[in-house]
């Protein structure tokens, strides 16, 4: 099989992280490739306003910061092919990355294919994404100063998303599918102890209603059947984030919940040459500010060790 393009690095995957990456080592003079994905741009393609990434106080929208990025990362020489890595092979240098038939060869390479938010899967929730229906309390709770919201879930996430909220809002309430949390004893604690905080135990969201922004959600008790509506200007989804690692398994050290392990305090993979960066990651912070800090950092470790290897052979 032909090789199509060879590159010092290739960069799998191009929210804040991958691009940030792709700026560092293009300015590094080291001709990155960067292999975007369909999904190009991350997570932030369905963020609306993003008033939390330093330098724009204005706020913009995550498409239009992306494509900043994008162009930036263009700028300085970095080369993008808008497809999907169908499969890999780490195990020796140069490593390798098909798209299909088309084989891409490289002397180190940067994951950062990201996570992906699991939702409810309801037509309303998919048209009011970015209108009031959110997967990121710490992104979006500042547009809603003194309403009543909704967080969907039941584990540490949701209870510190409804933590982090009754200091914006007027009152969470949690919907949460079982009698019981699943969250640490901890969390659940804060939580239930915190006065802006009402629970629906047994509940689903049947419906989120609202023409152009969440006005109300429709609750279903999974017990009874018995619905009833609730009054919020929000939803928050809180059900956990799925690491789009599927490629990796078996290849690179992944944790327990599917995210890729690293060095402590570094960007390093278990595969000398190879570095992950952002939310593929990061099941922590999980910030588009974050992620392209570890997306410098990846680019920087990738420039060191390159320096001290040398090229393929």
């Amino acid at each position: 099989m032909t090789v199509k393009a060879h590159h010092k690095v290739l960069i799998i995957g191009s929210g804040p992280a991958g691009l940030t990456a792709a700026i560092y080592a293009a300015r590094a003079n080291l001709k990155p490739l960067c292999i975007e994905g369909w999904a190009a741009g991350g997570q932030l393609m369905i963020t609306n306003d993003v008033e939390n990434y330093p330098g724009f106080p204005k706020a913009i929208t995550g498409p239009e910061l992306m494509k900043e990025f994008r162009a930036q990362a263009e700028r300085f020489g970095t080369v993008l092919v808008t497809a999907d890595v169908t499969k890999i092979d780490f195990s020796a240098r140069p490593f390798k990355a098909w798209v299909e038939d088309d084989l891409y060869t490289a002397d180190s390479v940067i994951v950062s294919t990201g996570a992906t938010a699991r939702w409810l899967d309801l037509p309303s929730e998919k048209r009011l994404q970015g209108r009031g229906v959110s997967a990121c309390a710490v992104c979006d709770g500042a547009f809603f100063k003194g309403e009543d919201v909704l967080v969907v879930g039941g584990g540490d996430t949701a209870m510190e998303e409804a933590n982090y909220l009754t200091g914006l809002c007027n009152s969470v309430t949690l919907v949460h599918r079982r009698g019981e949390f699943r969250a640490s004893k901890i969390m659940q604690t804060r939580a239930l102890e915190n006065p802006k905080i009402k629970v629906e135990y047994w509940s689903a969201v049947d419906e989120i209603l609202g023409e152009n922004a969440v006005e109300a959600v429709r609750l279903k008790n999974l017990q009874t059947g018995a619905t009833k509506e609730l009054k919020a200007g929000a939803v928050f989804v809180a059900i956990g984030h799925t690491p789009n690692t599927e490629l990796f398994k078996g290849v690179l050290d992944l944790h327990d919940n599917g995210y890729i392990r690293t060095v402590p305090g570094t960007t390093q993979t278990n595969v000398a040459g190879v570095f992950a960066a952002g939310d593929v990651q990061d099941f922590v912070y999980r910030q588009a500010v974050t992620a392209a800090g570890t997306g410098c950092m990846a680019a920087l470790e990738a420039e060191r060790w390159l320096a001290a290897n040398g090229p393929a052979h």
